[in-house]
């Protein structure tokens, strides 16, 4: 265990009690809580009563692709196959803490007599790996890290069971939050809602892409249903605790076809230029349309010289 403690003194049972208190007791005017668990973020914590929960022996950690080797981050090369299934039995024990502590605050609310008015949230701000690509961690863009769930419950106005394949940001959220409680749209919001794909009739295909930016590395991932590109500046030395062994030299892109190739093992930019290319203006409009600084890019540059002016991480003002 990384921190020991038994359940009385870990603080997602603290925050568990204190929200289940709340809400037996909560205003009389509307509410919203936000109650926000560290689980089953590393290193994976969880109490001494948890430990025996799962056998680290049941669960095997995928092997690397072909591409992977070299650029494996140096802090999970020299882990054994045992080491990796610790830190996956580590994983699925956190969530049974986190799933516990979630059940807590879902017992009060209902004991409450407000379970059937509440709009209940239940949402993550990043993926993880387990061993996919060798790594066992977030800050990349492989289809582990970049997927966080997202689960709404509101009687009466969201059918219970409904599945969305859609494609999603987070960004996604907050107007679909304003337009369930019935609030005004607030200014600024570059995000869609998502009720259409929440209601019974809604058919909604939803984004026909989702972007996202890792600025620490200067890194972007723009995704279709079919396509995936990432594209680095290469020009910031990472100095996030993930270096690899074979840093790429420069700025690097790479293309996979999610349909043939879920895992993401092969870069296929050199043999579909044309969709490379048609990703990477993708990428750059979305900068134009939504980035505060957009006003002042400089004329007259390439495509990737535009992105990496637009990747570059300013001071916050």
């Amino acid at each position: 265990l990384p921190y020991p403690r038994y359940e009385e003194d870990m603080a997602g049972t603290f925050l568990a009690r204190k929200a289940a208190a709340f809400l037996r007791k909560p205003p009389k005017r509307p509410f919203a809580a936000w109650v926000s668990f560290f689980e089953p973020h590393s290193p994976f914590d969880f109490p001494i009563e948890y430990r025996d929960r799962f056998d680290p022996a049941q669960f095997a950690a995928p092997r690397p692709g072909p591409e992977d080797a070299g650029q494996i981050p140096l802090i999970f090369r020299e882990l054994s196959e045992r080491d990796k299934q610790g830190i996956i039995a580590a994983y699925y024990t956190s969530v049974a803490f986190l799933d516990r502590n979630i059940g807590l605050v879902l017992d009060a609310l209902a004991e409450a007599g407000l379970e059937e008015d509440t709009l209940v949230v239940y949402w993550g701000d990043n993926g993880y790996s387990l061993g996919e690509h060798g790594r066992f961690e977030k800050h990349c863009f492989y289809e582990p890290a970049v997927r966080v769930p997202l689960i709404l419950r509101f009687p009466g106005r969201i059918p219970a069971g409904r599945v969305v394949e859609g494609m999603t940001e987070s960004l996604d959220l907050a107007p679909t939050l304003v337009e369930l409680v019935g609030a005004p749209p607030l200014a600024g919001m570059q995000g869609e809602s998502l009720v259409p794909h929440l209601e019974a009739s809604g058919q909604a295909r939803g984004r026909d892409h989702v972007f996202s930016e890792y600025l620490h590395n200067e890194e972007l991932m723009i995704r279709t249903r079919r396509w995936k590109l990432i594209y680095c500046s290469g020009r910031r030395k990472r100095d996030d605790g993930y270096e690899t062994e074979r840093p790429t030299p420069g700025r690097y892109l790479r293309l996979f076809d999610l349909e043939r190739d879920p895992g993401e093992f092969t870069d296929r930019s050199a043999s579909y230029p044309e969709v490379t290319a048609e990703l990477m203006e993708l990428a750059l409009a979305r900068f134009r349309a939504t980035h505060p600084e957009a006003s002042r890019e400089p004329p007259g540059l390439s495509t990737a010289d535009a992105l990496d002016w637009y990747l570059r991480p300013r001071p916050a003002s």
